[in-house]
This record gives C-alpha cells, sequence and structure tokens, in this order.
C-alpha cells in the first residue's frame, strides 16, 4: 500500500515543498496548523508535529520530521501522532528521518531550530487551557544546562534549589539575575545569557534591567546583595546538585531485533553487520541512550507503523534511562545509526547520465555529425565553478623547501610547481579594514616526508611570527582549493623534482628520474575556468590520458602539438593558448583536432588506443557542518553543533568546519596556549576519523584560522558580523557586553591599514570600504612586478577591467621579455625616441589635467574605475597613448578597429619600432594599420578586416611574431640602457 500527499489529513496536504519549518499541534487527535508567529511556544499538555525541510547545494529537499510530547499529554494522542509522522514520512517519498521528542528530553537538533531555548508553559488544548498574559508577574527560577544548545527547565524557587555546577535565572518583574555557580563553565553562562536576553524580550517586552551574579560574592557586592535577599539572605549552597540530573545508564551493548507483527524478535550475531538488516523487515537498534527503528524499502506503511508500538514499549520501560527515538529508511540512514554497526559499505552513487552522453557525442562529433546540446560544454559547466571569495590584486611570495632551506623564487616561476618538491607561499591582500594573510604549505604527489614535516614546521613559524593574525593551508597536489587557483593564476605542475630529498629518493630506490626539463616528450593537460584560474597538469604521455572534454599541449623537443577534444569551447582553446605561451612560447605549433590527428602525434604517445570523454571534475562542496572539538591525550571527540550560527564560536574552544572539498579548523583567541600547537593535528585527525561517514581524504585542503582574523572564504558561511569577532574577553564577557552595554563591544581591535599594493594591484582606495566576501573578477585589475615608482604613475591612468590578467605588464624588462616573449606589452629595447614618449606622456597628463570648473580628481576606485572604463571617449592620438599603458581589453568590440582606408601609407620598413628612418606624427600602437594592404596581406596572411576582428591578444601575438622574425637582438648593455632611460622619463613624469 502506498501512501500520497491527498491521502494526509487535509491540515498536512501540501506541506515540505519549500525550505524552512512548519509546525501542527495536535487537537482532538487532528493537526491544527500553528501559525509562523506561535513558533517555539509548546504546551506541557499537548503533542506537536514538527517537519524541517532543508534544500541542499544541489536543490534537492530534504526533511525531518519531529513529534513533541509534552509531559502532560495523553499516550493515546502519543501513538496517534507517532502513525501520522509515518504516514508524513511515506507521502513525502519516505526519504524523512523521524525523531521522537520528549519534554526535557529533546535531541539538540529539535532544540536548535528553536535557539536559544523553548520554554513548555502549563497547560494545553485538552484541559481547556488558553493562554492569557497575566496580569502580576509570578517569580520563575530556572535552571540551564548545555554549552551548545541550552536545556531549559522550571525549578522550584528555593535557596536550596541553587548549587555551585549549574547556571539558573530568576525572573522577577522588575530585573532578571543570572547565577553562575563557581563550578559551571564559561560557555554555559555565556549560552544562559542567551536565554535571559530571550526572557527578556518575551516576558518583559524588552524593558527590564538585568543583572549577573557570580557564586561566590557575599552582600558586600550590590547585585549579589539583591538577589540574596529574594531567597531570605545568603546561606552557603550544598556541595552537590539539589537537582539531579535526568536518568543515565550505561549501555549493555547494542543489541537488534526484527519487528514483525508488532512483536520482536533478537537477533544474535557476532558482530553487528548492515547484511543483517533485510530490505523486507522493520528492525529496532537498542543501544541504551538511543533507539533506532530501521524500515525497510520494501516494506509496506502497515508494517511501518506496527513497528513504532514496540518502541514505544521499549522507551516506557523503567529499567530502561530515558532515551530518544529515531526512524530511518533503508539508503536514508543517518551517520549516528551507521555508526553503530562495525561495517557499513561506502554509500552508492547514482551513475551520471551524462558520462554516456559524452562518449556517443565524441564518437559523433568525430563522424561529423553536430552534437550541440547532447552535452554540458565545459564552457557552461564553468559557470558552476565555485566562487574564491578572496581579492586576487595581492602580493604573492613563494618558496621551494630543500631540507631546512627556503629558496625564494622569482616572480616568473612562482607558479610553477614540481611534483616531487613542496613548497610554501604567503599571500597579503587587502581586506575590509585591514590587509588579510594566508600562509600556506603545498605538497607534491612525488614529496618525501622529511621536505613535508620540514615545510609545515617552517610555515608555523611564520605565522606565529605574524601573531597568528594569518590564516594557514595545508593543501596537497590534486586536492587544491579554488583560491590557491586564483592566487596562483596560471598554475603548472610539472613531473619530478628539484630539491636534494627527492634527488635522494630516486637514487636510493633506483626509479627513473622523470623531472621535466623541456626536453624529451611532455603531455599537458589543460584546465580551468578562466584566465584568473587555469592549469596545465603534466601527466603521462600516452593516448589513454586524453580526454574530449580537455585541450592538451604535447612537445617532443621543439616538436609541438596542441590537441582540442570535440567537446571542448572555444574558451578552453584560448586558456591553452596562454599556456602554450607559458610551456613552450617560441616553438612552432601543429594544432590537431579529435578525429583528424597525424600519425607523428599518435607515435608521441606510444600508439592511439580509448580515452574518456566526461570532463574531469573535482568534487563538488557539500553543505557545511561544524564541529565542536575536545582534544586530549591523542583522542579527539567532536559534537556537531545543527542550524549554526557565529555566535555559536565560543573564544575558548576550537571548532571545525566541514564542507567535505576542504575543512576550516577555528581556534578561539582564549583557547589554551599549548593547544594551539596540535591545531593542525586536530584538522588532521578529523579527517581520519570521518565522522561523516562521508570518506573524506586525507589530503583534503586544511585551513587554520583564529578568531578576530577570518578570512572571507571562511565568513560566507555564517551571517558575519566583524565587531563581534573583535571584542575581547571571553565568551561570558562578551556577550555580558552585548546586553549591558547596548550591543557595544568592550573593547574594540585597533584597525589596521590597508597597504598600497605594488605588486598585483595599482593603489587600493582606502576611502571605499571593502567586502569582505569579494571574488576575483575577470575585471579586476591584475598586474605583476611593477616598480612602486611606475604603480604610482600608473594608479591615476589605467582602467581597471581592460587588464589582461593572465599576461605580464606593461613595459616590461629584457628579462622579462625574454621569460614572456610572447607578451603583447612594449618592448623596453625597441621604444620610439625619448622625444616621442616625452610628447605622449606630457599629452596624457594635459588630457587628465583638470579644467578650471572641475574638482581635482582623486584616484578612482575599482567600481568607478569600471564605470569609467566603460563609457564611450573619442579616438585621440591620447586615447591611444593611455591604452598602451593598459593590457588589451580581449572583450572590446569588433568594429572598434576596422580598417581606416583614410591613412597614409608607408612601407613596412619605416614602421619598424628599431626603424632607422621611422615615420612621425603616427599612431605608435596601431603601426599595422599604415601599411599598405598588400604588404599588410603579405606580412601577417591576411586582411585588414579579418585581423582586426581577431581578439586584441591574438593580433598582439601576431604582432610580435612579426617583430621576432624580422628584427636584430640589440646587445645587453644597449637594452639596459634603454631601460634605465625610460624608468628615468617615468620617475621625472
Amino acid at each position: 500500500m502506498t501512501f500520497s500527499m491527498r491521502d494526509l489529513d487535509q491540515a498536512l496536504q501540501g506541506c515540505g515543498q519549500k525550505s524552512g519549518i512548519e509546525i501542527w499541534r495536535i487537537e482532538n487527535f487532528k493537526p491544527v496548523a500553528v501559525p509562523q508567529e506561535s513558533h517555539g511556544k509548546f504546551f506541557t499538555g499537548d503533542s506537536y508535529i514538527v517537519l524541517k525541510t532543508t534544500a541542499s547545494r544541489s536543490g534537492s529537499l530534504h526533511h525531518d520530521i519531529h513529534y513533541w510530547l509534552g509531559k502532560d499529554s495523553s499516550q493515546d494522542e502519543a501513538g496517534s501522532v507517532a502513525v501520522m509522522t509515518v504516514e508524513l514520512d511515506s507521502a513525502l517519498g519516505g526519504r524523512a528521518v523521524q525523531y521522537r521528542e520528549v519534554q526535557g528530553q529533546e535531541t539538540e537538533k529539535f532544540l536548535s531550530y528553536f535557539k536559544p531555548c523553548i520554554i513548555p508553559q502549563e497547560g494545553g488544548v485538552a484541559s481547556g487551557f488558553n493562554h492569557v498574559k497575566p496580569e502580576e508577574h509570578q517569580t520563575r527560577l530556572y535552571i540551564c544546562k548545555g554549552k551548545h544548545v541550552v536545556r531549559v527547565k522550571e525549578v522550584p524557587f528555593a535557596r536550596s534549589t541553587l548549587n555551585h555546577d549549574d547556571v539558573f535565572i530568576l525572573d522577577t518583574e522588575s530585573k532578571i539575575f543570572q547565577f553562575s555557580g563557581s563550578k559551571s563553565s564559561i560557555q554555559e553562562r555565556a549560552k544562559a545569557l542567551e536565554v535571559v536576553q530571550y526572557i527578556k524580550d518575551t516576558y518583559h517586552d524588552g524593558k527590564c534591567e538585568i543583572a549577573a551574579v557570580e557564586d561566590g560574592r557575599m552582600m558586600a557586592d550590590a547585585e549579589a546583595g539583591e538577589f540574596w535577599e529574594l531567597f531570605g539572605g545568603f546561606a552557603p549552597l550544598p556541595k552537590k546538585p539539589a537537582v539531579s540530573d535526568d536518568q543515565t545508564a550505561e549501555s549493555d551493548g547494542i543489541k537488534l531485533f526484527s519487528v514483525e507483527k508488532g512483536k520482536t524478535e533478537p537477533i544474535e550475531a557476532d558482530s553487528l553487520q548492515k547484511e543483517l538488516l533485510d530490505t523486507n523487515k522493520c528492525y529496532i537498534l537498542d543501544c541504551g541512550l538511543e533507539l533506532f527503528v530501521w524500515k525497510g524499502r520494501s516494506t509496506s506503511i502497515d508494517q511501518r507503523k506496527s513497528a513504532s508500538q514496540p518502541a514505544e514499549e521499549f522507551l516506557r520501560s523503567s529499567e530502561r534511562p530515558k532515551s530518544n527515538l529515531v526512524s530511518v529508511m533503508e539508503g536514508f540512514e543517518t551517520v549516528m545509526f551507521r555508526s553503530k554497526f562495525d561495517s557499513w559499505p561506502a554509500t552508492s552513487t547514482v551513475a551520471e547520465p551524462q558520462q554516456g552522453r559524452g562518449k556517443v557525442a565524441a564518437l559523433l562529433q568525430r563522424q561529423g555529425v553536430n552534437v550541440q546540446g547532447l552535452v554540458k560544454t565545459s564552457s557552461s559547466s564553468s559557470k558552476d565553478e565555485p566562487k574564491p571569495y578572496i581579492d586576487a590584486t595581492g602580493n604573492l611570495q613563494v618558496w621551494r623547501i630543500n631540507g631546512e632551506e627556503k629558496i625564494s623564487l622569482e616572480a616568473s616561476e612562482q607558479s610553477k610547481f614540481y611534483s616531487g618538491d613542496c613548497y610554501i607561499f604567503q599571500y597579503s591582500y587587502p581586506g575590509e579594514d585591514r590587509e588579510e594573510h594566508l600562509v600556506g604549505t603545498w605538497f607534491g604527489k612525488q614529496s618525501v616526508e622529511e621536505d613535508r614535516e620540514s615545510a609545515i614546521s617552517m610555515a608555523s613559524k611564520m605565522v606565529e611570527s605574524m601573531k597568528f593574525m594569518a590564516a594557514q593551508a595545508r593543501i596537497y597536489e590534486g586536492k587544491e582549493p579554488i583560491q590557491f587557483f586564483v592566487i596562483m593564476q596560471s598554475f603548472i605542475t610539472f613531473k619530478g623534482g628539484l630539491n636534494d630529498a627527492f634527488k635522494k629518493y630516486v637514487t636510493e630506490n633506483e626509479v627513473p628520474d622523470t623531472t621535466y626539463d623541456g626536453a624529451g616528450v611532455a603531455l599537458f593537460r589543460v584546465q580551468g575556468s578562466g584566465p584568473e584560474n587555469m592549469q596545465a597538469i603534466q601527466i603521462e604521455p600516452v593516448s589513454t590520458g586524453l580526454n574530449s572534454s580537455h585541450c592538451y599541449i604535447l612537445h617532443s623537443d621543439s616538436t609541438v602539438f596542441t590537441w582540442c577534444g570535440n567537446l571542448t569551447s572555444s574558451d578552453d582553446k584560448e586558456l591553452m593558448e596562454r599556456m602554450l605561451d607559458l610551456i613552450k612560447p617560441n616553438e612552432h605549433t601543429k594544432a590537431q583536432k579529435e578525429g583528424s590527428e597525424c600519425e607523428q602525434f599518435w607515435e608521441l604517445l606510444g600508439g592511439k588506443s580509448e580515452y574518456p570523454s566526461q570532463k574531469i571534475k573535482k568534487d563538488g562542496e557539500s553543505d557545511p557542518h561544524l564541529f565542536s572539538c575536545t582534544f586530549s591525550n591523542e583522542n579527539l571527540k567532536v559534537t556537531e553543533i545543527f542550524s549554526f550560527t557565529q555566535d555559536d564560536l565560543m573564544t575558548e574552544d576550537i571548532f571545525i568546519l566541514d564542507c567535505h572539498t576542504e575543512i576550516f579548523v577555528w581556534v578561539g583567541q582564549q583557547v589554551d596556549p599549548k593547544k594551539k600547537p596540535q591545531v593542525l593535528t586536530i584538522g588532521e585527525k578529523f579527517l581520519k576519523h570521518d565522522f561523516l561517514l562521508e570518506n573524506l581524504a586525507s589530503e583534503t585542503p586544511i585551513y587554520i584560522v583564529t578568531e578576530g582574523n577570518e578570512p572571507p572564504f571562511f565568513t560566507r558561511f555564517f551571517t558575519w558580523d566583524s565587531s563581534k569577532s573583535a571584542m575581547h574577553g571571553d565568551s561570558f564577557q562578551k556577550k555580558l557586553a552585548v546586553l549591558t552595554n547596548k550591543g557595544k563591544p568592550l573593547l574594540d581591535k585597533p584597525k589596521r591599514r590597508v597597504p598600497a599594493y605594488s605588486s598585483r594591484s595599482s593603489v587600493p582606495d582606502k576611502s571605499q570600504p571593502r567586502s569582505r566576501s569579494m571574488t576575483s573578477s575577470p575585471d579586476r585589475a591584475r598586474v605583476r612586478g611593477r616598480s612602486p615608482a611606475f604603480n604610482a604613475l600608473a594608479a591615476n591612468f589605467e582602467k581597471l577591467g581592460t587588464r589582461n590578467q593572465s599576461t605580464p605588464p606593461p613595459m616590461v624588462s629584457p628579462l622579462v621579455r625574454k621569460l614572456y616573449p610572447k607578451s603583447h606589452a612594449p618592448d623596453l629595447t625597441k621604444l620610439a625616441p625619448k622625444s616621442a614618449a616625452f610628447a605622449a606622456r606630457t599629452a596624457l597628463f594635459e588630457k587628465f589635467r583638470p579644467t578650471p570648473q572641475e574638482a581635482p580628481t582623486t584616484t578612482p576606485s575599482s567600481s568607478e574605475a569600471t564605470n569609467e572604463a566603460e563609457a564611450p571617449k573619442p579616438e585621440t592620438s591620447e586615447t591611444t597613448e593611455e591604452e598602451s599603458m593598459n593590457s588589451i581589453n580581449e572583450d572590446s568590440k569588433e568594429e572598434e578597429a576596422e580598417e581606416d582606408s583614410s591613412l597614409p601609407t608607408f612601407p613596412y620598413e619605416r614602421l619598424k619600432t628599431d626603424s632607422e628612418d621611422p615615420v612621425p606624427d603616427i599612431d605608435l600602437a596601431r603601426r599595422e594599420a599604415y601599411m599598405s594592404a598588400a604588404e599588410f596581406k603579405e606580412k601577417l596572411e591576411m586582411t585588414k578586416k579579418e585581423f582586426y576582428k581577431l581578439p586584441k591578444w591574438k593580433q598582439n601575438k601576431l604582432k610580435m611574431a612579426i617583430r621576432r622574425a624580422g628584427s636584430t637582438e640589440k646587445s645587453g648593455s644597449d637594452a639596459m640602457m634603454d631601460q634605465e632611460n625610460q624608468f628615468s622619463i617615468v620617475v621625472m613624469l
């Protein structure tokens, strides 16, 4: 028998279709919807159904069904509401997890829906009780328990009720007192203050005084004296709690029972295995403090209903402790249920249908069939890339580890890593009101443990020297997070290694040294989502390494092939062209298209064979889970925090935020200093234990962040208030300051100056506030290797948003020219005469000089610069000179550079940059436009119209190729002299 939504009671129909909480109160055995404004109000004589619907990142809906039983509700009502939840689960698809909640014994997950607490009120529907606000306030005493969620219970208003171990709240008509026992924890005191705020807002309309009384203060303290006077005066408290904890007991072992026709039968087995569960039956798993009902997928709804009755009988037994009851469906078991078994097979995943489509599409396209729309192309999938949430315009430093030595890498080598080496990087970037720092280690797959330990030690000392203000990252090759790729921009991984430890390992183990040296056969897979996030990974040079959804670079000495799969996009091919400039910039390439390769291509790969077509993707980020950690004697214990917020991060504790693709270890300011060196170990043990049974890899990236220095890629998981993390004091002091000081922090940390970045970006505009959730953008300026003098000048003229983010900066030295021979930046060794340079720069100053009617302009913010770049401007020679200082705008309109027949023509020999008889008064950025049509086609092998339809970066590549072919290199001394002259021009300007 199936149960659909239309078979439910009318009040339940249509529920669970969007994220949120829905509540029904049981009245005369019928569900009645509770209005939104009454959520969180429960009566002791009633029963309730609470449905929590959560939308996952994939868009699917997950349901948790709770039924809450007041201490005065009847057994008949409890039985009927249990049946209703089974029917509701079936109508929702049979995937929901069902929880039985008893007043005073609620699960932490249930309590997290109604933070900070629930305080059930006396009465209910059966007694005819109608809640009316009393005319006179009744003084009440509550006991509060819990570090993460608070269980509030009303206790007798008497001095004998108080003790040294717990936190109490005394609610009087004009004042709310919090009494903290001397042995209560800081976290419990802090959480109890949230209850004080709740009582103040709920029962006093936010209008009453608050007082905090500490155990041990005598009558000399005014507030303590007022508190004790309400109890008839001070007297010593009992050593043991007057209010005992709810009954608990150790489990006698886990027991499994099968349920048939409402009766249970024990299952005898040496070990608890998943294979003991039959899909045609229901089972009860008794774990002492926890009781589970497991329902097979093939069971009927009547079988599932009948399993509830014996479970209720188990709970009513006087010989067992009070337990929570959780019901799960086969295939959708909770982590807690699966963890009770000695072995549980990995969760099976549904086969990806796109894989089969990809193979068919690739085969059809090889035969000339148009497969557009059959599969998602890589360009569409790149839109699904996660956002980096990090500003990509900061300063980067990289060191390679060689034993106990750090070897600093030149700027041109900072994004080229070897698989046998370990690296440390330090990245500094502008934050909201201060400079942010990230110190990370990268371990190659072939690196040795000796170098890894050395890298971790050095990186930790760097963070410590920065007073733990930097976030720290531990990253393995192949598991790099998006933030790493955006920082590196154009990242290349080579085989082999350069350090001594790797060379020693190769020698001792007699394994071939495959270290990349530019010669021999090498194959690179190109991947990424754009110029700000692209990688080239060296892989084994075999045909099985190819993939129809990727582009590749294959070379053997001076022979270079490029190969594009039939499922690649124009964006993928552009990334390949950019990477080619970095790997083999000066070699002629032979383009190969899938299905029409030459024999030499296959020979270099050892012959043709089958290869996949599905795009290689990394695991996606899952819904985050927050855990509180306790680490003692190498033993890690965690407690999950449900429905977490920033307020759950207690300054005395260590927390782990698990996102599956990466984990964050958050360290509070008040954590024991002796535990801080163990933080990375805590993260590694978390990965090893895999508490969520999600198959976490030990190489998963680990971030370590400290309170008050949280980076934006961490705070994005919260509704973040930076003023809270900037407050001093322990958790109790912070929350008390918010309650008693109108939300003002005790003491703000001084704001740190945001530096002017001269390595990757122009000077940031400090007048504009920055968002902590920055993302790299193609429209954002990205500049490498500039001098401070040049950067200061460029900051006033560059149009942010027109910079090519993966190419070297304008005006580069001969050394950088050698490293980036295909760059479109002007060559310092081939500049126009000094007089022309002075005239061009003078024209720039004249253009930007404010008129008398205009106020002097300041350095624009990024948003202003973007708008300025979008505004139409006349095509004057001054504008052309300004654009020559910037990188080429790849997204410019095709019609911007149409062939201009009105321009005069000159021979190529006079238009060359090193011409002995240069043409005066021409646009130096468009020399090719003054060539005759015949000579233009001879040199560039296309017409002017065809040339100007190309992206500007391709135009520049063609022009640079002609320059290299048609000009002779100057001597080193001449080049250095020109460079110095040009630098003096910039400084003088």
